[in-house]
């Protein structure tokens, strides 16, 4: 079975769970798309967190000519962008701090200018102190631009932005 298949079959597997369970703590996703919104990193790449729930993320960048490596190329640090927010904001979903531990990129395609890549980040295995992603970049619909397996270590502290979201608190 390729990482492919792999890939799919959670997709599929997300969806029928979607189905049979609420959705992630309102008050957590709202912080972190408020956190994601003013992150000055966020905003020179212009990325967006378009979608997030426990586990996944999905965001997206538009590809200019600023993005360009030494060959017109995409640079692949532009592309880690991409990849690192959706990477961030899913394995932070849960409410509780995850930092990188590791992040393995496979840069398989360079979009053209223009171009919308959209960075979708699933959970594919979480224990009480690690947790392991795969991300996938897509220009379009379907072209895979880079494929990403990454690990975090989970903190087991809330994220230090949910108490300023809560009224009455000083952030």
């Amino acid at each position: 079975m390729t990482s492919a298949d792999i890939f799919h079959i959670l997709a599929r597997k997300e969806v029928a769970d979607k189905a049979g369970r609420d959705d992630m703590d309102s008050k957590i996703k709202q912080a972190i798309f408020r956190q994601v919104a003013q992150e000055p990193f966020a905003k020179i790449f212009n990325l967006k967190l378009v979608d997030l729930d426990e586990g996944y993320s999905k965001v997206t960048m538009i590809f200019t000519p600023q993005m360009e490596n030494i060959f017109g190329k995409a640079h692949g640090g532009a592309l880690f962008a991409l990849i690192d927010e959706a990477f961030e904001t899913a394995s932070n979903s849960h409410g509780t701090v995850a930092v990188a531990l590791n992040m393995n990129v496979s840069y398989l395609a360079t979009p053209v200018s223009g171009a919308e890549l959209t960075a979708e980040a699933r959970e594919i295995n979480r224990t009480k102190k690690t947790a392991v992603y795969e991300i996938k970049v897509v220009a379009g619909e379907n072209q895979l631009i880079a494929s990403c397996q990454a690990m975090v270590y989970r903190m087991e502290k809330p994220l230090p932005f949910l108490e300023a979201a809560e009224p009455g608190k000083q952030g």
